[in-house]
């Protein structure tokens, strides 16, 4: 049990953001963002834990010397609340928290934690598919038109444009420059989503979507969820946190950055970490460096699918028509070619998982 009497040797912060270096414990509640198991390089247990909430991730360590702690994390759950004491120091010119004490915890149980700080908000109008293995892919079109951009921009995405080819036509010089505003998070925007449970071949794909302003959409189907840009955003980063991993074909070239990057243009906190760590299974595992072939051969999607005897994701649409679909107000046949290529990614993930993964020691 954590106590809750007075205690003048432990400080109590409203939020991580109050947590700092100082010869007292801190008291606190969070959302754990991980968890993970390991040994010190003299065979002694430990946890290696991310606490989370809205205003800060802070890394902490659970030694083996707190009995109660060590138990308590072993069944700790990737985006639950916890109650914790914990002392702050500094290692490595960063923050880190020695927990003394940890235990899950309910508002419930603790009236007195302030959920607005716990609970992502994102989480709102997806919490129904949050999952354990969040399958994802995004489509994306250029947010602005080349003649509304300041000039200084516009003649660098020109130069941009020219820079492989200077002798193309003016037609194809514009259909270089509008792929090039699509594919960078500065220019383009996300303007659908499908995610997917990838350890459910039943579970239904779900796709998160953003309407042209000029076309009304009439009677969207069950699995079509039509939203703002920032509240796609913000859905997104709510679901990676509450799942283990995040699984994508190339997203770590493309995906995850584009979304990132969407997040600091609309001023939304990218609160999960699905980057830093190349060589890491989880939390992110992106399929397309697990698989890809080099210089040796292709390994788009579609090869590996076919490798594999997956069902094909291509068909009429593809990635160069996305843009002038959303132009025609086009955005279902959007949902349903991005909702295509989230199952044919998540029934190559069961492949892998069950052939692969789960005979290597860093996926558990």
């Amino acid at each position: 049990m954590i106590h809750e009497e007075p205690d003048e040797r432990v400080l109590r912060a409203r939020s991580l953001a109050e947590v700092c270096s100082d010869d007292r414990a801190w008291l606190f509640y969070a959302r754990v963002q991980s968890s993970k198991a390991a040994r010190t390089r003299q065979g002694k247990p430990f946890f290696a834990i991310e606490l989370a909430d809205e205003t800060r991730v802070l890394e902490a360590k659970i030694w083996s010397d707190k009995g109660q702690a060590m138990e308590a994390a072993g069944s700790l759950v990737r985006g639950s609340i916890v109650k914790v004491i914990a002392k702050a120091e500094e290692y490595e010119g960063k923050l880190q928290l020695k927990i003394e004490r940890i235990k899950p915890t309910s508002i419930k149980e603790d009236p007195d934690m302030d959920l607005s700080l716990l609970v992502d908000p994102g989480l709102a109008l997806v919490e129904d598919l949050a999952c354990k293995t969040l399958v994802i892919d995004i489509e994306t079109v250029p947010a602005h038109d080349i003649g509304t951009l300041p000039e200084s921009v516009a003649d660098a995405l020109e130069k941009h444009a020219h820079r492989k080819d200077s002798t193309n036509s003016e037609d194809e010089l514009q259909a270089r420059i509008g792929m090039a505003m699509g594919l960078s998070p500065l220019f383009g925007k996300v303007v659908s989503i499908a995610v997917g449970d990838g350890d459910d071949p039943d579970a239904e794909v779900h796709v998160l979507a953003v309407p042209h302003d000029d076309f009304k959409v009439v009677e969207p189907p069950s699995w079509l969820r039509l939203m703002s840009e920032a509240d796609l955003v913000r859905s997104f980063w709510a679901l990676a946190g509450k799942a283990e991993v995040v699984v994508t074909f190339n997203g770590r070239s493309f995906d995850v950055p584009f979304l990132q990057g969407r997040s600091l243009v609309l001023g939304i906190p990218a609160r999960c970490d699905l980057l830093s760590n190349r060589f890491s299974l989880k939390p992110h595992l992106d399929l397309f460096d697990l698989l890809k072939q080099g210089d040796k051969a292709p390994s788009k999607l579609d090869v590996i699918c076919w490798a594999l005897g997956v069902a094909s994701p291509k068909g009429e649409m593809d990635g160069s028509k996305v843009a002038p679909a959303y132009a025609r107000g086009e955005i279902l046949k959007i949902a349903e070619y991005n909702r295509h290529d989230v199952r044919a990614t998540a029934e190559v993930y069961r492949k892998v998982r069950d052939s692969i993964l789960r005979y290597r020691g860093d996926w558990k």
